[in-house]
């Protein structure tokens, strides 16, 4: 049984390659695959098979899942525009390759939220049942590393901007999502299954910016913005329109309670507690 993981070079798709590695899967069993394999020679060298694939180029996509049985898709990043082409083609190439069970790194409550990003993981759910592939959606809530980095310039300015209000969301960290991942691929049953994955304990922007305070010993506020004025704002710190644009449309879905899940569907899948706020903050600290 090989299992391919797209993204190998990013952050999550090297945390669930390590993941299944501790889980005993063989590292001749994995396929790591990205655009520049350089970034990933150090898992070639344990012994994982690695492989080139670009979304944007089919043939690549082919030749990188041939042989495999399970696939991670992790849905691409920017531009925003093009993820659903390129997911469409890994998709497609899914297939060819006959993989049985593709398991897809969604957003948590694709099917009903109404962000922009949201709408292209909801239009790559409908492309799998569509093309009538055996699946499974971990549709995950936001990262905790998203905030942690966000460390230096919060107590630098003395304040976390938003706007989301008093909308609470269910971070988790990129480790906690990879070994979720990695129990899906490495377990039976999963195949139509829907995942709604967060953190066990939610929380306010103004509750992460309490936290941080508390860690430092330092006064940090939340300050709630327009979404014009937070995109503009992200714009100013060198954020593409766009990105800036999608990142404080999601802030107002946060306030509309889309990235808040009570599933427990993550705590369950990986065998234990999520990471907790205060305890990224203290490792992102140290």
């Amino acid at each position: 049984m090989s299992i391919v993981v797209t993204g190998a070079t990013g952050q999550l798709g090297r945390l669930t390659v390590e993941a299944l590695l501790r889980h005993g899967v063989p590292a001749s069993q994995i396929i790591a695959t990205g655009r520049n394999l350089a970034g990933i020679k150090d898992l070639a060298d344990r012994g994982v098979l690695v492989r080139r694939a670009d979304f944007a180029d089919p043939d690549s996509l082919v030749a990188a899942f041939a042989g495999a049985d399970k696939l991670l898709l992790i849905s691409a990043t920017i531009p925003v525009e093009e993820r659903l082409a390129n997911h469409r083609r890994a998709i497609d190439a899914a297939l060819a390759a006959g993989v049985s069970l593709v398991a897809y790194t969604s957003m948590v409550h694709a099917d009903t939220a109404t962000t922009i990003l949201a709408a292209t993981h909801r239009d790559t759910e409908e492309y799998l049942w569509e093309r009538e592939v055996p699946s499974v959606l971990l549709r995950n809530s936001g990262y905790l590393e998203n905030y942690t980095a966000l460390l230096p310039m919060a107590r630098q300015h003395g304040a976390f901007v938003g706007a989301a209000g008093e909308g609470r969301i269910s971070a988790a960290s990129r480790a906690d999502y990879a070994a979720a991942a990695a129990a899906v691929l490495t377990g039976e049953g999963h195949a139509g299954a829907v995942y709604e994955l967060g953190g066990d304990e939610a929380f306010t922007l103004a509750e992460l910016a309490a936290t941080v305070s508390v860690a430092t010993g330092k006064p940090i506020a939340y300050t709630d913005l327009p979404a014009a004025k937070l995109a503009e704002a992200l714009t100013g710190m060198g954020l593409p329109a766009e990105v800036a644009a999608a990142l404080a449309d999601a802030d107002l879905g946060l306030g509309r309670g889309e990235f808040y899940t009570d599933s427990g569907d993550l705590s369950r899948l990986i065998g234990r507690p999520t990471t907790s706020l205060a305890d990224a903050v203290a490792d992102a600290l140290r």
